[in-house]
C-alpha cells in the first residue's frame, strides 16, 4: 500500500472515529445525568433525612433573605415568569412560526415534539412522587400542585436549551460561548427564583435540570438520526447546532445594507421632529384646556345616555385593545414576524421608533397640559394621567398606521388591505369606547390624531421605512444568492 493510499484511508476513518468518540462521550454524559435524576427521585421518594435537612435549610435561609423586601420578591417573581408556561409556550410558538416562514420545518417539528414532551413529563412525575411544597416561616409566594420536580426548572432547561440548539448556527463562532452562557444564566436564575420564593426545594430544581438535560439529549439524538437518515452528513459536533446548514435562513437580515445611513444626522432630525411635534401638541392642549368648546363635555355626557351592561362590556373590550399590554403584545408579535418574512431591520426600527416616540410624547404632553377628565361618570375610575391627549387612541393609531405602511409596500396579495382597514377601524372603536366610558373629550381624540400625523410623518421622512422594500420571496432569494456568492 502506497503512502497516498494510507493517507486516504486514515482520512476516511477520521470522521468515523470522531463520530464514535462523540457518541460514546454523549452516551456517558446522558447516562450520568439520568442516574443523577434517578438517585434524587429515590432519595426524595423515600424521605432520606440528610437530603431533607439540606432542602429545608436552604429554603429557610433564602426565605429569611427575601421575606420583608417587596423589591426582592417582585424581581424574583419577574424572573420566575420566564420559566412559566404563560411565557414559554408563546415564545416557542413564535419561534416555530418563524422557522416555518423561513422554510425550516425540521427544527420547527423538533421544538414542538420536545416541548410537548416537557409538558407531559412534569405533571406525570409530580403525581408519581407526590411531594408537598415547602412550608417556610414567612411565605412570599404560592404555587399549585406538588413540588417534585420543579416544573419551571424542567421547562426552562428544555425550552431555553432546545432554542439554543436550534438557533446556534445563526450565532457567530466567537459569540457562541457568550450566547450559551446567557442561556445557562437564564435557566439558573429561574431555578434560583423558585427556591428563593419558597415554592420549591433545592432538590426539586436540581432534579428538574437533570431531567431536562436528559430529555434534550434524547430528543437531540433522535433529531440527528432523522437528519442522517435524510441524507445529511453527521460530521458536525453538537456545539455547531442541530442543523448547521440552516445558518443562512436563521440569520435575521444577512443581505441588508446599512439600517439607517448617517445615524447621527438622522438622530438629530428625529429629535428636532419630536420637539416640533411636542410643540404642536402643547399648543393644542393649552388651547382646549383654557377655551374648551361646548361640545367637548357634551359628547361624553351624550354617549353616557346609551350605557347598558352589554355596551359597558363591549366598550371595556375595545378600550383594552388600546392599552399598553395589548399594544406591546401586538408589537412583539409583529416585529419578529416582519424580520422572518422580509429580512430587514428598517421596518422594525420604524415601528419601534413610532411607539417609543408616541409614548414619550404622550407622557410629556399629558404632564405639561394637565387637563382634567370629562365631567361624565368615568367607568374606569380616576386615572393618574391627564385627559389630553388620549394615550390609548394615540398608541392604537400609531401602531396600526405603522404596520399598514410597512405591509402595504411588501405584500402584493389583496389581503394586504386588511391592515389599512384596521388602521381606521381599531382607532375608531377605541375612541368611541374611551368617550363612552367618560375618559376623554373629542379634542383629546383630536390630539391623538395630531400626534400620530406629525410623528409618523417625521419618521417617514427620516427613517424611510419602505426604502429597498422587498417581498418575502425576493428577500429569501437575495439571501440565498448571497450565501452562494460567499461560498
Amino acid at each position: 500500500m502506497t503512502e497516498d493510499n494510507r493517507v486516504v484511508e486514515r482520512a476516511g476513518w477520521a470522521p468515523v472515529r470522531r463520530f464514535a468518540e462523540r457518541s460514546v462521550l454523549g452516551l456517558i454524559a446522558v447516562i450520568a445525568v439520568g442516574l443523577g435524576f434517578a438517585a434524587l427521585l429515590l432519595l426524595v421518594r423515600f424521605h432520606w433525612s440528610p437530603l431533607q435537612s439540606l432542602d429545608h435549610a436552604v429554603a429557610d435561609g433564602l426565605n429569611h433573605q427575601v421575606a420583608g423586601s417587596e423589591t426582592k420578591v417582585k424581581v424574583l417573581q419577574q424572573i420566575s415568569t420566564f420559566g412559566g408556561r404563560g411565557f414559554m409556550i408563546p415564545l416557542v410558538a413564535l419561534v416555530v412560526t418563524i422557522l416555518l416562514i423561513r422554510r425550516r420545518p425540521r427544527p420547527a417539528l423538533y421544538l414542538v415534539v420536545t416541548g410537548i414532551g416537557a409538558m407531559i413529563l412534569d405533571p406525570s412525575l409530580k403525581v408519581l412522587v407526590g411531594r408537598v411544597r415547602p412550608v417556610v416561616e414567612s411565605p412570599v409566594a404560592t404555587a399549585p400542585g406538588n413540588s417534585f420536580p420543579s416544573g419551571h426548572a424542567l421547562g426552562s432547561m428544555i425550552v431555553w436549551g432546545m432554542l439554543a440548539l436550534v438557533l446556534l448556527p445563526a450565532v457567530r463562532q466567537r459569540w457562541r460561548p457568550l450566547f450559551l452562557g446567557v442561556v445557562g444564566l437564564i435557566v439558573v436564575l429561574i431555578g434560583f427564583s423558585r427556591i428563593a420564593l419558597g415554592v420549591h426545594f433545592l432538590s426539586d430544581v436540581v432534579a428538574g435540570w437533570l431531567l431536562g438535560i436528559a430529555w434534550i439529549s434524547a430528543s437531540a439524538y433522535a433529531f440527528r438520526v432523522w437528519r442522517r437518515e435524510s441524507g445529511h452528513p453527521d460530521e458536525n459536533p453538537i456545539h455547531e447546532g442541530l442543523e448547521p446548514e440552516a445558518a443562512a435562513d436563521l440569520k435575521i437580515a444577512a443581505n441588508e445594507e446599512a439600517v439607517l445611513p448617517h445615524p447621527w444626522a438622522k438622530g438629530a432630525e428625529i429629535l428636532v421632529g419630536w420637539v416640533l411635534t411636542f410643540g404642536l401638541l402643547y399648543l393644542l392642549g393649552y388651547s382646549v384646556t383654557r377655551w374648551s368648546p361646548g361640545f367637548d363635555d357634551a359628547v361624553p355626557r351624550w354617549l353616557q345616555t346609551f350605557r347598558t351592561p352589554e355596551l359597558d362590556k363591549i366598550s371595556w373590550g375595545w378600550s383594552k385593545a388600546g392599552d399598553t399590554h395589548a399594544i406591546l403584545i401586538i408589537s412583539l408579535i409583529f416585529c419578529p414576524l416582519a424580520l422572518a418574512l422580509w429580512r430587514q431591520w428598517r421596518p422594525v426600527l420604524f415601528l419601534v421608533l413610532t411607539m417609543v416616540g408616541e409614548l414619550t410624547l404622550f407622557l410629556t404632553t399629558a404632564a405639561a397640559v394637565g387637563r382634567p377628565r370629562p365631567e361624565a361618570e368615568q367607568l374606569d375610575g380616576v386615572m393618574p394621567t391627564s385627559s389630553f391627549p388620549s394615550g390609548h387612541i394615540a398608541a392604537t393609531i400609531c401602531m396600526w398606521t405603522a404596520i399598514a405602511i410597512v405591509v402595504m409596500a411588501r405584500v402584493r396579495q389583496p389581503w394586504r388591505w386588511i391592515f389599512p382597514a384596521l388602521a381606521v377601524l381599531m382607532p375608531v372603536g377605541v375612541a368611541l369606547s374611551r368617550m363612552y366610558r367618560g375618559m376623554h373629550h373629542p379634542t383629546d381624540v383630536l390630539g391623538a390624531v395630531l400626534l400620530t400625523a406629525a410623528w409618523v410623518s417625521v419618521l417617514w421622512w427620516t427613517v424611510r421605512p419602505n426604502a429597498h422594500a422587498v417581498t418575502a420571496t425576493e428577500a429569501a432569494q437575495a439571501d440565498r444568492e448571497l450565501v452562494v456568492a460567499s461560498s
